[in-house]
This record gives C-alpha cells, structure tokens and sequence, in this order.
C-alpha cells in the first residue's frame, strides 16, 4: 500500500532523530518532597511521631506517609521501621511513535498484528476471549472513547494516582502511552485492531504524568487494582536498574511487600522489564515494580524469536517474554514491519517498541486464563502461562524465562 511505503519513509527519520529511544525507560531521582513510603512502625506510631497517613498499605507492613520535609531520620527512629524511602520521581522518555496517528478509513489492520499470530492469540479466540475479567492499565491514562476501546472500558472505576498516593479522577490519556497498552492488551477488533483478550473489561488507572510519577503512586495505585478485584494490572513503567546496595533504603521491600499482598488478594501484577538492555541478575541489578517476589516480569521478542536488542533479561528474574517489536540484539535496527500497531488516542493507531509492549500481552493473556479458571490463585495463573509458553529454540532462560508465550498453548492446557 503507498500508505504504509509513505509511513515507513517518514519512520526512519523520526527514528534517527530520537536515537532509538523506545518504550518507556524509568530512571529513579531524588525529589524535594514531604511524602514517604515507610516500611513496618505502625500507624500509631508514626502518628505520634508527626506523620500524616495517606494509605496504608500491605496490612500494615508499607505507608504512605506526609510528614515534614528533611523528616527521614526521625521516621527511621520509630520503633518497628525497617525502611524509610523519600518519594521520589519515576521519570520516562516518550515511546516512539513510529507512525503519525492515522484513522483506519475502513482499512483492515489485523494483517498489521504480527504479535498476535506469532503467539497464535487468534486462534486461542476461539476457546476464550476474556469474557469476565477485569485489566488494569496503569499508565498514562486510557482514551476510553476510541472505537476499539469504548466497548468494554469502565470509567467509573478509573482513576488517577499522581500526587503523592492521592486518588483523584480519570482524565483520559495524558499522553499516548497508555492507550497503545490498552488496546495491545484488550482492544475489540470493533474497527481496528482486535487485543489478546477483546471481551476483557479495561480500568485506566493513571499513575504517570505527561513526564514523570512518583513511586507512591505507583504503590497506591497497585492496591487500588486489588481493592477493585482486577484480574490483572500491567505496568508498562520502571526505574532503574539499581544496584543492590540500593536496597538499604527499603524501596525493593515496600515494593515486594505490596505486590505480594496485591497478588495474595488475586490480582496478577504484569511488568514490563525495562529497556536498559542490562542483565538484571549481574551485580544484584534490579528494576521496579519488576523483579520482585508476587510479579511477572516480562522481556520483548521481535517477530523472528530474538530478544528486543533493547530488552532487560536474567535469570530468574524474566519469568516470559512476549513480542514488544524490534530486532535482536545482533541487529539492534528498527523497521516498521517489525513493531507492535495497536490503539492511540483520538480514534487513530501507531506503531511503537519496548518492553511496554511486551507486558500487555501478557495481561490479555491472564484475561484468557481467567475466564476458563475463574478461582484460579494468581501463582496458578502464572504457572499456566508459563508452562503454555514456546520454548524457542537457541533462546536462553536467561532471554525469556519460560519461554515466548503462546496464547493458543495456555488455553488448551487448562
């Protein structure tokens, strides 16, 4: 199509002028702030010790906290805190849009989805599709209005969390981030593109801002996705890589601690492995919300099986990887051919790259899971998924832990 020759021409030069930046990459900085996230003391106690409560999360064991600024040594002092950690920014580089925005004009676009046919999700459509479950999206926001999203989003549960564990209301996409993830993960097929599980009920829940969040939102927003029976939330988001010696602070023990008590709750936490090209077991290296205990942690394949050049890998710490677009790493090229083309804002499509467009296929997936075992615990879910992933060959676990996951595998497994 002269369209899609137009497109690709005009890709290549956004894409050297961005110097290959794709998907969402987080980087952790210091923040002037009075918010905390406090791991163990008690709500009386840090009460008594001047701290404001603003969630309490993990039974008790994580808070959020507004207290005076420069206050971190005395919150440390409370008896029972193992960990004090001001609230600091999760910054992000703008995904690369790999084509402008357009409108379908009645064109077809399912012969765009690679992504789906390479993990046969099509076909697994015929077993499940959904039906009953419940996605989060935290991210950007969602454009709950776009055609192929509208049917099944729910704006009455949609919220905000961007000031400092703070609810407030949903405002739609801030950006186009979260509407690709939405639609990568559950979008209808009404016009466009169908998702990889299209009868899924979607919630935006926005913790990032049109640059940055904070680490308390993010937090707050995952006991949200429990606290309104999600059957699943993806985080298309991070910071770091971290040294292990970052973990004195606390920040990685509030993380498990919440995500653990979110899953115990039974909602599965997909998380995208960030795009640092790093092999987080090197060094202790982690990366947040992922890599911890009560999370799946997913990596990126491009269209021929390989590991996205830009994806994070290690061993135990990829539990599967799923295509997010690009070429592997003995390439580390971009065509547009190769990236996920999913829903952005305003009724139009784009392509874009990274490990945020790995984890949603794998919140689909849940949703797929979910609907055939509704009671399924979410260690069950996980380990269908697991063990319906394709062992590529010449792939490491290292790469993709269990395996490049395969829609069609899992559902006939249950």
């Amino acid at each position: 199509m002269a369209y899609q020759r137009k497109t690709r021409r005009r890709v290549l030069r956004g894409i050297t002028a961005t110097g290959l930046t794709l998907g969402m990459i987080g980087t952790g900085s210091a923040q002037s702030s009075s918010t905390y996230v406090v791991t163990g003391g008690g709500r009386s106690r840090l009460e008594n010790a001047g701290a404001t409560i603003t969630r309490e999360l993990a039974n008790g064991s994580v808070f959020i906290v507004s207290a005076d600024d420069g206050a971190a040594d005395d919150l440390r002092s409370v008896s029972g805190v193992s960990g004090v950690t001001e609230n600091f920014e999760v910054e992000h580089d703008g995904p690369v849009s790999e084509v402008e925005p357009q409108t379908t004009d009645d064109a077809d676009y399912t012969e765009n989805q690679w992504d789906k046919e390479i993990t046969d999700t099509f076909d697994a459509h015929d077993y499940a599709t959904g039906a009953g479950t419940r996605i989060v999206i935290a991210d950007t926001g969602v454009d709950g209005t776009h055609p192929d999203l509208t049917g099944n989003f729910n704006e009455e549960l949609s919220v905000s969390f961007v000031d400092g564990g703070e609810k407030d209301d949903h405002i739609g996409d801030t950006g186009d981030h979260g509407t690709h993830v939405a639609g990568t993960a559950a979008a209808t097929g009404a016009e466009g593109v169908t998702g990889t599980a299209p009868d899924a009920e979607l919630v935006s829940v926005r913790v990032l801002g049109e640059d940055s969040s904070t680490f308390a939102d993010i937090l707050a927003a995952a006991d949200y996705t429990a606290e309104i029976g999600a059957d699943v939330a993806n985080y298309s988001l991070g910071a770091g890589p971290f040294p292990s010696e970052a973990n004195s602070d606390g920040t990685r023990v509030a993380v498990q601690n919440v995500m653990q008590d979110v899953a115990r709750r039974g909602t599965v936490s997909t998380v995208s492995a960030g795009n640092a090209e790093t092999d987080l077991q090197r060094g202790g290296l982690f990366y947040l919300p992922g890599t911890v205990q009560g999370v799946m942690t997913i990596s990126a394949s491009g269209p021929e099986d390989n590991l996205s050049f830009y994806s994070n890998y290690g061993t135990s710490e990829i539990e599967v990887g799923a295509p997010g677009g690009g070429r592997g790493v003995e390439e580390e090229t971009v065509i547009p051919d190769d990236l996920v083309f999913s829903t952005e804002p305003d009724g139009t499509y784009g392509w874009k790259a990274g490990t945020s467009m790995a984890a949603p296929q794998v919140a689909g997936l849940v949703g797929l899971v979910r609907e055939l075992e509704p009671d399924a615990h979410t260690n069950q879910v996980e380990n269908a998924i697991a063990h319906g992933a394709e062992l590529v060959p010449g792939r490491s676990s290292p790469e993709f832990g269990a395996g490049r996951i395969n829609a069609l595998n899992t559902v006939h497994r249950l």
